[in-house]
């Protein structure tokens, strides 16, 4: 409702400003009237569509404890694909005590799952392996936890990731071809950006003299591809001075972050929540330092405390970071 009414207020000043009728009123309110029921419409599918997934996607997990509180908290957020965890069992539980048996054929046909997964150390377990073989002929599925990570949570466990790393090909490091390609799509993107960013300079200008005074670019060193550093530009949308009084002593969790910081301009606000304080990195793509898709580059202070807490962080610095990733993607 809100886009719908936001975009008939802007079409009216529009018209307004040109003096010209550019659209007949009754397709303006017209759209707006079939829109709104149309999108909840469409809403109410996704949501009953997700709610079929969850009943008929019902997940029996071989893993260890610390795998099943990851999943449980996973599966809570936004997964690709809808699911349930009806139960988690340790490999050794779905091996039990006497040979023979199969608490694995047995757990399943009790629950009536649909899918079982198994992780790394459940996999290593030939008794688990020979009983996940018989279910998979009774057409249950049978996932490792990298797969349905893969496959229903749009995402990678760093559990399984050391193993599975190994077996995948990294375009900007493997592929000579795939590299020239993506910076010459880069160079093209960037160069439409760039104009944006003459078109744009002027307004951000007028806006600093009242709302943000100060520098009109804000210069930070990050750590790039090869762990070479170099510097990043964006439109500054703090209080120099307060800012840095506090980034003084905090760390990875540093408040210069958090959506209402106070060190954060009113007009700053403005420009991070529309992006536009991000694209004075044209430039950086066009130097090279960034390209349009990949991980977003950090501090080289947190680089070295991130590297020591996060397993992996340092491969990250195998391609050129990007101006957007999946990351933005999937969390905002």
């Amino acid at each position: 409702m809100v886009a719908s009414l936001g975009a008939i207020l802007a079409i009216s000043a529009v018209q307004l400003a040109s003096g010209s009728a550019l659209l007949p009123r009754f397709v303006v309110f017209g759209a707006a009237i079939i829109n709104i029921p149309w999108q909840m419409l469409a809403n109410a599918v996704a949501r009953h569509g997700r709610q079929m997934d969850e009943g008929r996607d019902r997940v029996l997990l071989v893993a260890s404890a610390a795998e099943r509180g990851r999943l449980i908290d996973d599966l809570r957020l936004e997964p690709e694909r809808g699911a349930s965890l009806v139960a988690s069992v340790y490999p050794s539980e779905a091996i039990g005590d006497e040979p023979g048996r199969t608490p694995l054929i047995d757990l399943q046909h009790e629950l009536g799952a649909t899918a079982v997964v198994l992780d790394r150390y459940a996999q290593a377990e030939d008794r688990v392996i020979a009983q996940a073989a018989k279910l998979h002929e009774s057409s249950v599925r049978v996932r490792t936890l990298q797969s349905f990570y893969e496959d229903w949570l749009g995402k990678l466990p760093l559990s399984e990731l050391e193993r599975a790393s190994l077996f995948f090909d990294i375009g900007e490091v493997h592929r000579a071809r795939y590299s020239r390609l993506k910076r010459v799509e880069d160079v093209a993107i960037a160069s439409v950006g760039c104009v944006a960013l003459l078109v744009i300079t002027p307004v951000v200008l007028v806006g600093n003299l009242f709302a943000n005074r100060g520098p009109l670019v804000y210069r930070q060193v990050r750590v790039g591809k090869g762990g070479r550093e170099f510097t990043i530009y964006e439109f500054r949308t703090m209080n120099d001075a307060a800012c840095l009084e506090k980034t003084e002593s905090i760390g990875v969790d540093g408040e210069c972050t958090a959506e209402h910081d106070p060190c954060i301009t009113p007009f700053g606000r403005l420009l991070r929540r529309s992006h536009l304080d991000e694209l004075p990195q044209m430039l950086n793509i066009v130097k090279g330092d960034l390209s349009v898709v990949g991980p977003r580059p950090e501090q080289p202070r947190y680089v070295a405390e991130l590297s020591d807490k996060l397993a992996f962080y340092d491969l990250r610095h195998l391609v050129r970071p990007g101006l957007t990733g999946w990351a933005q993607v999937k969390y905002g």
